[in-house]
């Protein structure tokens, strides 16, 4: 069953929203809590983000494929899995979920409702590391694309990403929504608004790679068989 365009676009902007909530919140609870710890806070906040993403692929991957990502849905666009005009209203979806998803945390921890970040997160080093993670979160989805199990492809993406925030300097952001979203929290999780477009054109760029590379390590079938990413 193909669900309407609509009922998709609002599973994108629900799972987006959700996930930065988890990004952003577990940061402001893991500050609070850690003492001044920054690998405790950081391992927490990786534990949560982990966990958030193979649920929430779990739970909105069979209505719209749960990109929850921009970059993923240019992804789709790009392989012809996805009709243009779609990858648009997704990726319209995305950014303001993820940003409703940051006004959430703040909420729930009694935040300023809008707060830009002073997280500095510039210099080549960091735009290599969201090459990377975005290149590898790309590879692990198509690599995981001709499975047949329902699970494979949301374990193998929070795992990759709960993995990637580790050996990234720039913590694995790989997702331009998520990241426009954390530009507005001045938290542990949050990036300045300056640093935020040479992210996003970083992310582009290894998604962009590793599907074409995909392109040619695993070619489409004629139906256009890719698993996790396609709505059901």
């Amino acid at each position: 069953m193909k669900f309407n365009l609509l009922v998709r676009l609002v599973a994108e902007f629900l799972g987006t929203a959700f996930l930065v909530a988890a990004v952003v919140g577990s940061g402001i609870m893991a500050e609070r809590l850690a003492g001044g710890n920054i690998a405790l806070a950081l391992l927490a906040n990786t534990i949560a983000t982990g966990a958030a993403l193979v649920a929430l692929i779990l739970t909105f991957g069979p209505i719209s494929g749960a990109h929850l990502n921009p970059a993923v849905s240019l992804a789709m666009g790009i392989r012809g899995l996805m009709p243009w005009p779609e990858v648009v209203a997704y990726i319209a979806a995305q950014f303001p979920g993820g940003i409703v998803g940051t006004l959430l945390a703040h909420l729930m921890f009694a935040q300023p409702i809008v707060s830009l970040s002073h997280h500095q997160r510039a210099g080549w080093p960091q735009l290599l590391s969201e090459f990377v993670a975005t290149f590898g979160l790309l590879s692990v989805i198509w690599g995981c694309s001709r499975t047949k199990s329902a699970v494979a492809t949301p374990v193998a993406v929070g795992a990759y990403i709960t993995a990637a925030y580790w050996f990234t300097a720039s913590t694995s952001f790989a997702n331009p929504a998520v990241t426009l979203a954390r530009s507005i929290t001045d938290s542990f999780a949050g990036i300045r608004p300056i640093d935020v477009l040479p992210f996003m054109a970083a992310q582009i760029a290894g998604a962009i790679a590793a599907t074409k590379l995909f392109e040619w390590l695993l070619p489409s079938t004629n139906s256009g068989e890719v698993d996790m990413p396609q709505p059901s």
